[in-house]
């Protein structure tokens, strides 16, 4: 894994010269998030060796390098999920490699279902902490000792200082940003009713299909990490709607204003390196 991983980071740094900092990882709908990123290179995901083409409806599979103002970031503008069939270790792959050419921050979105029949649809939730109820890990397997260690402390997974910047740039743009505890689960079917009552049970907020994994791989790595679900609709049993992927990407797409607005004002703060 780790020659595979070493030949993704060459090539990554080839095309980009010096690697971004940051990296912004958008989840479903949210391609179209950051558009006012000025391009200097862009790549596809199947192009970059070892690597799988996005498959998921949503993500557009691209890595967009370029200048949000002053500042050089890489946006993911896709990822790859463990319900797409793929082992864990490719599922992180992408974060992995970007790590390993030098980004050190890495900020993820995420659509998801809200637990809360109070939850607004369309909102956006800051990631306190998760829940891994995925049933594995991308850490499973021998330790690559070459990345971390073998049992790295997750006691802050989501960088307290990066959660208050976020909670800073809302307030001052005045966007409605909430805070909660992130459920992360392999899909691909939605949940049950009486599951989502159980992880409401659990302490959790939101519930989704991705960022656990990556957020474990990076925090493995010592990168630092900070997430954003956007609440696309309420979990099965809160609302008397039929649940499907078509209302999770139009809801995401009505959010990329503030999400936008958002994730560019806390990347204008700088520091993220």
């Amino acid at each position: 894994m780790m020659d595979k991983l070493n030949e993704a980071k060459k090539f990554l740094i080839s095309k980009a010269g010096t690697f971004p900092p940051v990296v912004v990882v958008l989840g479903s709908g949210m391609s179209g998030v950051l558009n006012e990123l000025d391009v200097e290179t862009e790549i596809s995901f199947q192009d970059i060796p070892h690597m799988h083409a996005a498959s998921v409806q949503g993500h557009s599979g691209k890595l967009s390098i370029g200048r949000l103002g002053k500042n050089r970031v890489a946006v993911s503008r896709g990822r790859l999920h463990y319900y797409e069939g793929l082992p864990m270790p490719e599922v992180v792959f992408p974060q992995r490699a970007m790590a390993l050419a030098g980004a050190q921050t890495f900020l993820l979105t995420n659509a998801a279902g809200g637990l809360s029949p109070h939850t607004k649809p369309m909102s956006l939730m800051l990631i306190q902490d998760h829940i891994n109820l995925m049933g594995t890990s991308p850490l499973m397997g021998p330790n690559l000792e070459a990345l971390g260690p073998r049992f790295p402390d997750m006691s802050n997974a989501y960088d307290p200082k990066l959660r208050a910047l976020f909670r800073e740039v809302a307030a001052a743009q005045k966007i409605d940003l909430s805070e909660g505890v992130y459920v992360g689960l392999h899909g691909p079917a939605y949940e049950t009713p009486t599951e989502v009552r159980m992880y409401r049970q659990l302490g959790g907020d939101a519930v989704g299909m991705s960022s656990v994994p990556e957020t474990i791989a990076l925090r493995h790595m010592g990168r630092r990490v900070a997430g954003v679900s956007c609440i696309t609709n309420l979990a099965a049993g809160l609302a008397e709607e039929t649940l499907t992927h078509e209302e999770v990407l139009q809801n995401a797409k009505r959010a990329h204003s503030s999400l936008s607005a958002l994730l560019g004002g806390v990347i204008e703060k700088g520091g993220l390196g």
